[in-house]
């Protein structure tokens, strides 16, 4: 059989498992990507599964209002020179001003595509295109933005300050969770992970008597990485994002990222 070299590269950079072990596995998983990452993670392969988050575009992210009402505008484009440039990040600036004002995120997204197309791209020289935007509204909106302008979080709080919206809003940034809590977790996700740690723990000849609680433990390790109210505070380890929200509640949440 052969071997789709586009998904080779596409597995190794995803699971950082050896050229050899991608090659295999392409083969048993009959060039499907999705199958492929699962039989790695079940045989223990994958060893910085986080690289599939890494940016594969490039562009900035611009935030405009206040923390009532908070428009996100993130402009995507071929290399980070034009990125960098003072009109590039000028003009995403000004998008993020017309969202706030527009009635409604696709009028907006009309407009800016239509001067996208007759000025920007004639006078930059690359394509360009709205990788995101979204309005975010609520008692109280915090945000953050990294300092490379690629990477932002957005916390609509129900209670608490907006000082502690802008730090879970880093949370958010920083850590990239994918659930809010354990409970919003789908059903299917969960079985699926038990489905692998019962293969990881069948192909380590560990006592099946004993797996009801590894996999408990593994469970528990899952959602303080990929929930976000679970997830350790990333400036004091001794607590959760759970433990500072105290009676505040996370309405709405993002990341973006370029």
């Amino acid at each position: 059989m052969s071997i789709d070299l586009k998904l080779l590269s596409e597995l190794r950079e995803k699971t950082a498992a050896g050229l050899g072990d991608c090659r295999a596995t392409l083969i048993e998983a009959d060039n499907d990507l999705n199958k492929a990452i699962e039989i790695l993670r079940k045989k223990g392969e994958i060893k910085a599964a986080k690289k599939a988050d890494r940016a594969t575009k490039e562009g900035i992210i611009a935030v405009s209002g206040d923390s009532k009402r908070l428009a996100v505008v993130a402009l995507a484009c071929e290399t980070d020179f034009v990125a960098r440039t003072e009109a590039f990040q000028a003009t995403v600036k000004d998008f993020a001003k017309k969202l706030l004002t527009a009635p409604d995120v696709e009028t907006f997204k009309a407009g800016a595509s239509q001067q996208i197309k007759d000025e920007l791209t004639m006078k930059v020289g690359e394509n360009m295109q709205i990788a995101e935007a979204q309005v975010f509204a609520g008692e109280t909106v915090g945000v953050y933005v990294h300092s490379n302008k690629k990477v932002a979080g957005i916390c609509v709080l129900s209670g608490g300050s907006e000082e502690l919206a802008n730090e879970i809003a880093m949370q958010i940034a920083a850590m990239s969770p994918k659930y809010l809590s354990p409970e919003t977790v789908p059903a299917e996700v969960i079985e699926k992970e038990k489905e692998i740690y019962q293969d990881q723990l069948k192909s380590e000849n560990k006592p099946e008597q004993i797996w009801d609680k590894i996999i408990f433990g593994k469970l528990a390790k899952f959602y303080e990485e990929n929930c976000l109210i679970n997830q350790v505070y990333i400036k004091d380890d001794t607590k959760k994002i759970k433990d500072l929200l105290g009676s505040a509640q996370i309405t709405e949440w993002a990341r973006f990222a370029l």
